[in-house]
């Protein structure tokens, strides 16, 4: 059983101790956040977790084994580091970093430490993705033309000045990092390397200073193409799909919407799932329920524990960081940009 403590008690931080309750793998004994309001109070004593005044509290105690960091993203790199120096394995949400070379930094610390790093890429684990990708991999589709991604919410209406989510070095290309990163993990996974992006991004719609509209073009190493449009005031849905040679495989959905039930962001985040073949009929079903914050914590649990490795290699891990960090460099160039 690994004990844990999570840094941040957001919406998102109460979501993750929520997914594990129960779990033989995982538990959450501490927490602690920027606010130690009286609701984080509240939310500990009844999670039976012990509230820290500081990280560094946290770090200081022998009696943790992991931390799990659902923070700014500017501080996960800095964090994540600080904890490997305390001899504690990290889950970090996601996106791990904003550049690459940060995200190979603490890759190379963690993996002389002896320590285990996980990311929050939790759609993933859903049995639906790891479908796709055994159909992928087996032939089923055939030649790989094309995958794309469309994830879209309307958390960013209502956004205020000074949220850390409305600024734009914490938080770049609009969707990019609260959503669509997702979906590149899942390019990764399912076609290899990225090449090459183009992205483009502004502001439609919110009162923010941030974008809302972002779209980004990808060419594969593998040489497929692909694509990924993001929007934050907009209602919430996810798409994700992939064209071969022999067929298409189609999966819907819904992305994490601030408010909604944690059961609901946690477990129906995928719905009507279509394979349609070069010739014949459509054949479509309903995906099943499917907690995957409690399977990436689980997972990662697992690994820290010598167990099963964590399901996203460190390579991807940091591949992931570099595709994000040139996303940003092109939207801000308006030049396509080398990974």
């Amino acid at each position: 059983m690994i004990r844990a403590a999570i840094v941040g008690l957001g919406w998102w931080g109460k979501t993750q101790v929520e997914a594990v309750q129960g779990s033989d793998k995982i538990k959450f004994v501490a927490a602690t956040t920027r606010s130690l309001s009286e609701e984080a109070q509240e939310f500990c004593k009844q999670y039976d977790m012990e509230l820290k005044e500081s990280y560094e509290a946290i770090l200081d105690d022998p009696d943790i084994d992991a931390v799990v960091l659902v923070t700014p993203n500017s501080q996960h790199v800095p964090q994540t580091l600080a904890a490997i120096k305390a001899g504690k394995h990290v889950f970090c949400e996601k996106p791990f970093s904003l550049d690459g070379q940060g995200a190979q930094d603490a890759m190379d610390a963690a993996a002389e430490a002896g320590l285990t790093l996980g990311v929050g890429y939790s759609r993933r684990f859903h049995p639906e993705m790891v479908a796709l990708k055994e159909k992928i991999d087996s032939g089923d589709l055939g030649t790989i033309l094309h995958i794309e991604a469309t994830m879209t919410f309307p958390n960013a209406l209502y956004l205020k000045p000074g949220a850390w989510r409305a600024d734009t070095s914490e938080t770049p290309c609009g969707g990019l990092t609260p959503m669509g990163v997702h979906a590149i993990d899942g390019m990764i996974d399912m076609v290899g390397e990225i090449d090459e992006v183009y992205a483009q991004s502004f502001r439609r719609a919110i009162e923010v200073e941030a974008d809302d509209t972002t779209s980004i073009l990808f060419r594969m190493k593998d040489g497929c193409s692909g694509y990924l449009g993001t929007m934050t005031a907009t209602g919430g849905g996810f798409n994700f799909q992939v064209y071969g040679s022999k067929g298409f495989v189609k999966l819907e959905g819904m992305t994490h919407i601030a408010g909604a039930p944690s059961e609901e962001r946690r477990m129906k985040l995928f719905s009507n799932c279509t394979f349609k073949p070069v010739k014949g009929p459509a054949e479509v079903w309903s995906a099943a329920e499917f907690d995957v914050v409690n399977a990436a914590l689980e997972g990662f649990a697992v690994a820290a524990e010598g167990g099963k490795p964590y399901l996203i290699s460190p390579e991807e891990m940091v591949h992931g960081s570099a595709v994000t960090e040139a996303i940003v460099k092109s939207a801000a160039a308006h030049q396509v940009v080398k990974v």
